[in-house]
């Protein structure tokens, strides 16, 4: 039989066949799960995993609706061959009915030293699908004990006597000053004499070091390895070698400068702190592994050669110089004649030294002058446009012996020369020329923060004697990436979002910092008080872990958490004011339950539950009568005299307000890690101190607190000290204090953060606009009038730091308000989102994005006079309840259907799942 003649109708049939196939088969693929962003203890492939049972945690997409994870699969090897006919010898986790997909615990053999371990995952559904195997990721295994270091030792170029060890000096106290330390090279030749599989370097160099291999820098990090509390801990690096050997000869070559290990007191440069825990010294292990099964290891020991190198001086706080005459050319190449290099002396250190589980620092961006003038003594000052923490590059021409200067600054004299005033002065960068041609060079081990550079010694000019051919800013800071992004119809808040993300990024290093310059410390306020708003733009989980354990390194005998951690300074100025401020060590017992907040982190509340013990012990045994009047209160808020410690505030108020609002968390945490006794404790503890603070401090006869300040009633409001019935009339004179200001704002270091959060809470984001939508009095709008770039130490943008971390609390509002990203305070973790965007003021729009530990969660709203238009992102494994005024209209739609809406308040409340939404009101 012959096949019919086709026809219009029939090619017509095939073809709608044809176009069905295509699309089922598009959104089948639509809705295809597929796994993504792989990590294990927040990272991504690391290495020197100290813990037994590392958290491995995971992310998924899809791109149909309401899709949740309800079973998932691990397989873990020790070698990439093994997973691919997923097949797991160190652990199957089998098929497991839940949800979770981070903080998942490791449950397989017992992990060994230095091995590297292959995992993928897979996962189910609520929809009966299955995803394919994830892409294979790994980590490393750190070292656990001394003895994993083998026969490393610690070496070092020369010692520093016992009698100048000064580990926690005061800041009152005498400063010596000596010669300068050398800072040495070292160097160490070894043969690779069979085919490597891998080779990994554990590597520690005190204060900070820099690694070579045949000639080249290993990596792009900057200041490894992050500043400790260095008698108690120091951290090493690990790094992955395997490409970089070659077969036959190889050298590797370490650098070694003082970071905070040892400050220099050499006369002339700038010293903040007078500590000096030892001079330059370092260790390692190189590990290679090669393809026939059989391991070769490299150790420091006194066989390895030194050298001083051509840093002349290197101070955290003073600068760095660099005589290129001193270079050695090949030092660290294999051939290079070391006779005239002396072998390494072996040097007491630490016997266990912990992993560096945070993302490197590193040169990130990079700034050309905008201006370049003369001024009257000849040298030359470049703007760069922005304040940053950096360092510099410096391109010269000249002859041998020429030196060039270059001191950097955040501000100009009226003169138009450089003014390190307010940022610690002198610091200096400096240059000695070989006379080689073009000549290229950038500090190693030291930054500051600065726009301006002035420099002496050479001009920017073709006929110059030394001629300056370039010179930039290099911004320097931790890499952790960014995760979060706003805008809006609204320039100064846009402005305002990137000048208080300059002041993050210039305070994120190993630690996070107050300023980048004068002192470059830990402050711990800053730390709970900012948090929120730095965990919106970046991904900064390992850093909260880092400081946490600082400050249970940092944590006295009898249970303070003094106010910096690491703490390298006895601050003895006003007593134990600088030393002892219950605002600042509360940071101790906020942070890690804002990290299991954020990210479900249950073990860090394990671990830091005994230094929660003990620190609120501590506050008890300093309270009279339940009240703590210690510390600075609310530091730098805007009274009639300069800023410094409260005014406006009476002391007794933040320190018990925070006392609380600890005690309210201790019951919380204990109830989690299932101390019942424990929580019964801080329960009655924390009514104590409500009923003294209310007596205390609760005026009836005007029903404020104390003083009446923004602070005093925002901070009573926030924390839950207001009986329910004098809620609303406190709300009412915080809210008529600031109007009666005409919108200004008083608060300080310490209050102003809540006293957005409780405006927040309470819909009152409308008060928070106004308040911060203006230039013309002390605040984010007046420091950028000022012509600031970076966030300032004070409202005033007056003439302390330019640079300053602690007070940028609207950032979390540019997210959680006028973007509308939140979570619900039932969940962790974000796996349920509130999305509730405040539509205030002028703001025609506003859009904002999160990685969440689940995935991005991205809104964007617009207004006109005839709609209201949201766009929702909610990712997989979460839900999310929108709430929308019900004034912006009385018909809702989603995704072009008409939707009934249920009524929470003033607001529509939807309910949905995963999934990409737009909602329109009109």
């Amino acid at each position: 039989m012959k096949n019919p003649p086709l026809n219009y109708k029939n090619l017509k049939f095939l073809f709608l066949c044809l176009l069905q196939i295509l699309c089922l088969s598009f959104q089948s693929n639509a809705q295809n799960l597929s796994l993504y962003d792989l990590r294990c203890e927040y990272l991504k492939n690391p290495i020197g995993i100290d813990i037994r049972k590392p958290r491995l945690s995971w992310k998924i997409q899809s791109g149909g609706y309401n899709v949740k994870q309800t079973s998932y699969q691990i397989l873990v090897a020790d070698s990439p061959e093994l997973l691919q006919p997923n097949k797991a010898n160190i652990w199957d986790s089998g098929k497991i009915s839940s949800d979770q997909s981070i903080q998942v615990e490791y449950d397989g053999k017992t992990l060994e030293a230095t091995q590297v371990y292959y995992w993928k995952v897979k996962v189910w559904d609520n929809q009966g699908r299955s995803s394919a195997w994830s892409e294979v990721t790994t980590w490393q295994m750190g070292l656990f004990t001394a003895g994993d270091w083998r026969n490393a030792q610690w070496i070092a170029y020369e010692r520093l006597a016992d009698s100048l060890v000064n580990i926690l000096p005061t800041d009152g106290q005498k400063d010596k000053i000596l010669k300068n330390n050398i800072l040495p090279m070292f160097r160490k030749d070894f043969t690779v004499k069979k085919k490597v599989k891998r080779a990994t370097m554990f590597i520690s160099g005190l204060g900070h070091f820099e690694l070579s291999l045949n000639g080249k820098k290993v990596g792009d990090n900057f200041l490894d390895a992050g500043w400790t509390k260095y008698d108690k801990q120091v951290l090493y690096v690990g790094f992955d070698l395997t490409k970089s050997l070659q077969e036959g000869k190889n050298t590797v070559g370490v650098m070694l400068g003082n970071g905070f290990y040892y400050i220099p007191p050499v006369k002339g440069r700038y010293r903040k702190l007078k500590g000096m825990f030892g001079l330059p010294k370092m260790i390692c292990r190189l590990k290679v592994e090669f393809q026939d099964g059989s391991e070769q290891n490299l150790y420091t020991d006194n066989s390895w050669k030194t050298a001083p190198s051509p840093i002349t001086f290197s101070s955290i706080y003073g600068g760095e110089d660099y005589n290129a005459n001193l270079e050695q050319k090949g030092w660290d190449m294999p051939n290079f004649d070391e006779s005239l290099w002396r072998n390494a002396i072996v040097v007491e250190g630490l016997p266990r030294l912990s992993p560096q589980l945070t993302e490197p620092v590193k040169i990130m961006e990079s700034f050309k002058p905008i201006q370049q003038k003369q001024v009257g003594s000849g040298d030359w000052v470049f703007d760069l446009g922005q304040n940053a923490s950096g360092i510099i590059e410096l391109k010269v021409k000249g002859n041998k012996g020429d030196t060039v200067w270059v001191r950097p600054s955040e501000l100009l004299n009226a003169d138009g020369t450089v003014n390190q005033k307010a940022s610690g002065s002198p610091y200096i960068f400096s240059y000695v020329l070989k006379g080689e041609g073009i000549e290229t060079w950038q500090p190693r081990f030291s930054y500051y923060g600065f726009r301006y550079l002035q420099v002496k010694g050479a001009k920017p000019e073709s006929n110059a004697k030394t001629q300056v051919i370039s010179i930039k800013g290099l911004h320097i800071r931790n890499s952790a990436s960014t995760i979060g992004q706003f805008a809006s119809s609204d320039t100064l808040f846009n402005q305002t979002h990137q000048l208080i993300d300059w002041a993050i990024k210039s305070n994120m290093t190993s630690v996070f910092t107050d300023c980048p310059h004068r002192e470059k410390l830990g402050w711990l306020e800053q730390v709970h008080l900012m948090g929120s708003s730095v965990r919106y733009r970046y991904d900064v989980a390992p850093m909260f872990k880092k400081a946490v354990k600082d400050m249970q390194l940092s944590q006295l005998p009898n249970g303070l958490i003094p106010e910096i951690a690491p703490e390298y300074v006895k601050f003895e100025w006003g007593g134990d004011m600088f030393r002892d401020s219950p605002e600042w060590g509360s940071s101790s017992i906020i942070v890690p339950y804002y990290m299991y907040l954020w990210y479900g982190d249950t073990r860090g509340l394990d671990e830091a539950y005994p230094m929660i013990q003990r620190y609120l012990k501590y506050l008890a045994s300093k309270a009279q009568n339940h009240i703590l009047s210690q510390g600075l209160g609310d530091w730098y808020d805007l009274g009639p005299k300069p800023p410094g410690v409260s005014q406006l505030t009476p002391m007794g108020v933040t320190g018990t307000a925070i006392y609380y609002y600890d005690l309210q968390i201790a019951e919380k945490i204990a109830k989690i890690l299932g101390h019942g006794d424990d929580a019964q404790e801080y329960a009655d503890m924390a009514e104590e101190v409500k009923k003294s603070f209310n007596q205390t401090f609760y005026q009836s006869e005007t029903q404020q607190y104390a003083s009446g300040s923004q602070t005093a009633n925002a901070m009573a409001l926030f924390m839950n000290l207001v009986e329910p019935e004098n809620r609303k009339a406190v709300l009412q004179h915080l809210i008529d204090d600031i109007q009666t200001r005409n919108y200004a704002l008083t608060a300080g270091d310490i209050g102003y953060r809540y006293v957005l959060r409780v405006l927040e809470s309470e819909g009152r984001s409308d008060i928070i606009y106004a308040m911060n939508n203006r230039s013309d009095v002390p605040g984010y709008g007046y420091q950028l009038k000022k012509g600031a770039t970076a966030l300032t130490e004070s409202w005033q943008a007056g003439g302390n730091s330019h640079n300053h971390f602690m007070l940028g609390h609207l950032m979390e509002w540019l997210y959680s308000g006028l973007a509308g990203i939140r979570q619900s305070e039932r969940d962790v973790a974000f796996k349920e989102i509130i999305v509730a965007p405040e539509v205030v003021g002028n703001l025609t729009q506003a859009e904002g994005s999160y990685e969440s530990p689940y995935g991005k969660i991205s809104t964007l709203w617009k207004k006109t006079s005839k709609r209201f238009t949201l766009n929702v992102s909610v990712p997989v494994n979460t839900n999310a309840k929108i709430l929308v005024d019900q004034h912006l209209g009385k018909t809702i739609k989603q995704n072009g259907k008409i939707i009934p809406a249920e009524k929470q308040g003033n607001k529509y409340l939807i309910s949905v799942g995963s999934g990409n939404y737009l909602f329109e009101l009109y």
